[in-house]
């Protein structure tokens, strides 16, 4: 199939970023619904960087283009039609991946499992998720990811569910939670 002949999905969660509304399970539900050769084209205030790394675990391509001060134009392809986003955008525009691991991850032993904990506490949605996926995107089978989020972050565990992944979940007495997630 051609570019040109593809079924584009549009969504704009610029409204719910204004009024500091979660979009992501919005956004996940929009993407559950896409055919092989969509294209979902993606309208946000802030360049959705996180976001990249999550569909990239569900197969698909990306691409940001800031289309004005308040307005990024992300466009994701299923990965093998990667060459659609490839010149069809234009001004400030790149190619994007997932983040690199955060800087605050810690890692254990060379030989082995790691351990890579990361404290999201503070972070506003979806950014805690984002860095969790990211962090296990990159983990080897066996390694561990341990996050400290300010509450028990209820769509990442749907989302483990999904993939597969085991965890446990401690809550804390402040109110804030730790989850360990085992990479399978």
């Amino acid at each position: 199939m051609e570019r040109n002949a593809a079924k584009v999905v549009e969504l704009d969660v610029r409204p719910h970023l204004r009024k500091k509304l979660e979009p992501f399970q919005l956004i996940m539900d929009t993407v559950k619904g896409l055919d092989q050769d969509d294209i979902f084209v993606l309208h946000a205030t802030i360049k959705p960087t996180p976001l990249f790394g999550v569909l990239k675990m569900k197969g698909f391509a990306g691409k940001a283009e800031q289309a004005g001060k308040d307005h990024w134009v992300s466009t994701f392809v299923n990965k093998k039609n990667v060459h659609w986003l490839h010149g069809h955008v234009s001004g400030k525009e790149e190619l994007a991946d997932t983040e690199s691991l955060p800087s605050d991850s810690s890692l254990s032993a060379e030989n082995g499992p790691k351990s890579i904990a990361l404290d999201n506490r503070g972070l506003e949605p979806p950014k805690p998720m984002i860095r969790t996926l990211a962090a296990l995107e990159r983990s080897r089978p066996g390694d561990e990811v341990i996050i400290h989020n300010d509450r028990v972050p209820m769509f990442l565990i749907e989302e483990l569910r999904g993939l597969g992944y085991p965890y446990m979940v401690e809550e804390q007495p402040d109110g804030s939670a730790k989850v360990t997630i085992r990479k399978v």
